[in-house]
């Protein structure tokens, strides 16, 4: 039998994907994430399944939607029964790791994954959940706001850069311990997930990288702010989440965000540098699948958004680029998601699906690599901070539909609107084709129960998190362990033995 490819999957964190239009955009500084993208196949309208961490990444760990996962928020628990791309790879074979960032919720912190090398950069417990019974409400201690654009800056160290340098760190030893059992005829192959926090604001960069953006063409939004009063409902919404009016964001505030925002994307690229190079000079990089993407955008100031909780592009499109051997480069424009990856890997590595198929929202994108066409519609949902109800999104062909039962529905022309600046769903002249999607919506969605589904199970979070940290406190955060009498030599271990082991390539 023909040994299963490695897998690398490189994830990041709130970058936006209508900066990949086919790889990155020429103004990055990205030579290592450019040169991926000219041996990738590169899906220019890839979608988050829900734009927000927690909800995204379980989406896109299960190809399932929010409402399958029950996964609405960022302090919704993920629950252990449900398959992860971790557990099919790891029955059939695969050894599988993370470093980095998952934001799983509740006490199962590995999902499938047979080994976690760091603890995540975000809370495990129920603190971070939303309350619609309190419409409008802000919950100060953890609700974004616009310090990160009004913050904007150079610094050599920051919380997440220290959690990122941690993540790139780990993920490479890990690397090197594959390279020195690859000669072992019994070792399996693995799947490696490498999850960064960055770009996510606050937008704080290292000066090296901040320099790199001194004379950026794109520093200044291309849709300028939209007052308060004429934004839609959602958007509105999202203003007052974020605190806008505690904040007076001048045009320099958002020069500086989005150059501190551009100079972590050049910060990522060393790391994915560095993990390829890793590949490259262990011997490994032709047998391994590479597979880049992200949970969620950024608005990034565009006609005054900031973040991401929007079904807008600069939201809700995220970059999706594949490589390996016989993954012939090049770019598919079809709308696709990120619920597609689990099918997609599963697919690349000759695992059968079929036991699970009818409970997963996303399908292979094996024949959109191979040239063929797709007729299927991209779903979203979003029932998290900022929203009063749930929302849902239907990506289909050239149009894009946003429907919350509060709010008057909205239709966009992407190929003629691709700032969505214009709303059709009022428009007689594009009847027929809201007509076609709120039939579309309401056949997949029954919004009632959903509305229902989201508000019990907030009830139930606020009941049992303050429950738990009233007297003795045991935290579901993951905690790292290592056997420090199991590392480098020790006294029940043979030195020559032991420095040859460890040794790659073996001595000649």
């Amino acid at each position: 039998m023909t040994r299963r490819p490695n897998i690398l999957i490189i994830m990041v964190d709130q970058l936006n994907g209508t900066l990949f239009p086919d790889g990155p955009a020429d103004f990055l500084h990205t030579p290592h994430l450019k040169a991926l993208a000219a041996r990738s196949v590169r899906f220019a309208n890839n979608y988050t399944a829900s734009p927000l961490c927690a909800p995204g990444r379980a989406s896109f760990m299960s190809g399932q939607l929010p409402s399958r996962t029950d996964v609405y928020d960022n302090a919704a628990e993920f629950a252990s029964s449900i398959p992860t791309y971790a557990h099919h790879l790891r029955a059939a074979g695969y050894a599988t790791c993370l470093s980095g960032k998952m934001h799983f919720v509740g006490p199962d912190q590995l999902h499938g994954f047979e080994e976690r090398l760091t603890t995540d950069v975000y809370p495990a417990d129920f603190g971070w959940t939303p309350d619609y019974r309190k419409p409008g409400e802000r919950i100060d201690w953890w609700y974004h706001n616009l310090g990160s654009v009004t913050g904007a800056g150079v610094a050599e160290i920051s919380n997440q850069m220290e959690y990122d340098d941690e993540v790139c760190f780990h993920a490479v030893q890990k690397l090197y311990d594959h390279a020195r059992a690859s000669d072992d005829a019994e070792s399996r192959p693995w799947c490696l997930t490498v999850s960064f926090t960055h770009p996510h604001d606050p937008y704080v960069a290292r000066r090296k990288y901040w320099d790199l953006y001194e004379d950026c063409p794109a520093l200044e939004p291309e849709i300028p702010a939209v007052a308060f009063e004429d934004q839609d409902p959602h958007s509105k919404r999202l203003y007052l989440a974020n605190d806008y009016t505690a904040f007076d964001i001048k045009p320099e505030n958002v020069r500086r965000a989005r150059r501190g925002y551009f100079a972590n994307i050049s910060y990522l690229d060393d790391k994915v540098g560095e993990l390829i190079d890793t590949l490259e000079r262990t011997r490994m990089l032709d047998d391994t699948i590479i597979l880049f993407c992200s949970d969620h955008g950024d608005m990034l100031g565009e006609r005054g958004l900031w973040f991401k909780m929007s079904f807008l592009e600069g939201s809700a499109r995220v970059p999706l680029m594949v490589a390996g051997k016989g993954i012939a480069s090049g770019l598919v424009d079809t709308p696709v998601s990120n619920l597609d990856i689990l099918p997609t890997l599963c697919d690349l590595a000759g695992i059968d699906l079929s036991a699970i198929m009818p409970w997963t929202d996303g399908q292979s994108l094996v024949p959109q690599m191979n040239g063929e066409t797709r007729t299927a519609p991209v779903l979203m949902e979003y029932a998290a901070e900022g929203s009063y109800a749930p929302l849902v999104a239907i990506r289909d062909g050239r149009y894009k539909f946003v429907h919350c039962e509060i709010d008057p529905p909205q239709l966009f022309d992407l190929d003629s609107d691709p700032n969505e600046l214009t709303n059709l769903a009022a428009d007689p002249a594009h009847a027929d084709t809201l007509a076609r999607f709120t039939a579309m919506m309401r056949g997949r969605w029954d919004m009632g129960a959903f509305d229902a589904a989201v508000r019990e199970s907030q009830a139930r979070r606020w009941v049992v998190y303050p429950a738990l940290r009233n007297g003795a406190y045991y935290p579901w955060d993951f905690q790292p362990l290592q056997q420090a009498s199991e590392r480098y030599m020790r006294n029940h271990m043979d030195l020559k033995v032991l420095e040859e082991n460890k040794r790659f390539p073996r001595g000649e």
